[in-house]
């Protein structure tokens, strides 16, 4: 940021080190604030008072994602060093790495959880249902997250180590509902039961297929959209009639699997073609046409959205901690951090979808708002400098 953006005669009052508050971040936050009373008390598990309490811990995780950190240590020092930083959290005056790592690798996943689910809920509410006729709809899917080789419990290949996030898309509201971490070779397949609730309906790629978790899913009331492997077989119950003319061409009631892996409810598959691309769509969802199905289809390419954006502009997989809980901890203030940014989108703009460029002006009107310490400091400390580079001019005019 250039030293020059800020007029000295609007600093010609304050003292160096005055920590200034920004308003944009006030309002960016304000939904956690009235959330944070309502969550688990976190309790010292021995007779040491806690000095840093979880509301600093989670404000400085969703700091270190709102202002794009790249390491802890950036925002560590900060933390310690900066003015207004130090003033938003609130820091103890011994405050120090040992204590910042020590929260983050082994408490806080419990409240971080409540925060999560209710603001996921507030959101909900705030946004509405945009495809309300389709009912609540829910993608499930994994993303891999990159680890270091010391990360044992993260097993993948000999060569390299990943975790996996399993995350519940709402579809209707473009916005993460669920999360659970793995190592990453764990298996997708049964996070669906643990995501879904019971009227939900899960909007599933070909890796979640299995006849017998489908069986399961129909007696829990359990929906499910999901595209099918092309070497799948079935038996054809009854043809079903669709509009002719589009890029489907098949509707049918069937039922899935050969004769030893028979499912033991029928479902409706639908076939299509998409760019010379072959898809096979089945549900149990009996009160859907063919179209309806196929689109249900589509949507579920807005979670792989949300990984490539949050990937890619919140900086999620900068990693604080090495261990299981901390690597949780650090993707719910990920998360968290992009339901807030999502409300602030919503409340100030009208906008339902969070963009790189409101993400980019609440960064700036952030940094401006609490950036005006870097010119007073400069001030402070190239004083001399200034003196002599006036002497100079004044000298070079007479």
């Amino acid at each position: 940021m250039s030293i020059f953006s800020f007029s000295p005669i609007s600093l010609q009052n304050l003292y160096v080190g005055t920590p200034i508050e920004s308003p944009t971040l006030s309002t960016f936050i304000e939904p956690l604030e009235t959330i944070l009373p309502t969550i688990t008390p976190l309790v010292s598990p021995c007779n040491r008072p806690i000095t840093f309490t979880f509301e600093q811990q989670v404000k400085s995780l969703i700091y270190y994602h709102t202002e794009e950190y790249i390491s802890a240590q950036a925002l560590l020092h900060d933390m310690q060093n900066d003015v207004s930083v130090k003033y938003l959290f609130n820091c103890p005056k011994s405050f120090g790495q040992s204590t910042f790592y020590e929260a983050n690798s082994s408490r806080g996943v419990t409240q971080m959880l409540e925060i999560f689910d209710r603001l996921a809920k507030k959101v909900s509410k705030r946004l509405g249902i945009t495809h309300a006729q389709l009912g609540d709809l829910v993608a499930v899917d994994g993303s891999l997250i990159d680890a270091s080789l010391s990360m044992t419990w993260a097993d993948y290949k000999s060569s390299s180590n990943k975790a996996k996030v399993h995350l519940g898309f709402d579809l209707n509201r473009s916005i993460p509902l669920k999360l659970h971490l793995t190592e990453g070779n764990g298996s997708e397949r049964p996070f669906v039961s643990c995501i879904l609730e019971p009227g939900q309906t899960g909007v599933l790629d070909r890796g979640y297929q299995d006849h017998e978790r489908f069986d399961q899913w129909i007696d829990d009331e359990k929906h499910f959209v999901v595209r099918l492997k092309n070497n799948t077989k079935w038996d054809v119950i009854d043809k079903l009639p669709f509009d002719k003319g589009g890029n489907i061409f098949f509707f049918a009631k069937v039922f899935l699997g050969d004769e030893n892996h028979r499912m033991r409810h029928p479902v409706y598959l639908v076939g299509f073609w998409i760019d010379n691309k072959l898809f096979w769509i089945a549900t149990d969802r009996t009160d859907l046409t063919a179209k309806q199905i196929a689109f249900i289809y589509s949507l579920r390419w807005e979670i792989e959205k949300l990984f490539s954006w949050w990937k890619r502009h919140l900086k999620v997989y900068h990693l604080i901690s090495r261990n299981h809980h901390g690597m949780l901890l650090q993707v719910l203030a990920g998360l968290i951090t992009y339901l807030l940014f999502v409300l602030y989108c919503y409340e100030r703009y009208g906008e339902k979808k969070p963009s790189i460029q409101r993400l980019r002006q609440l960064r700036c009107d952030i940094r401006r708002e609490m950036g005006y310490k870097v010119y007073v400091t400069n001030i402070q400390i190239n004083i001399g400098a200034v003196i002599l580079l006036l002497l100079f001019h004044l000298d070079a005019i007479f």
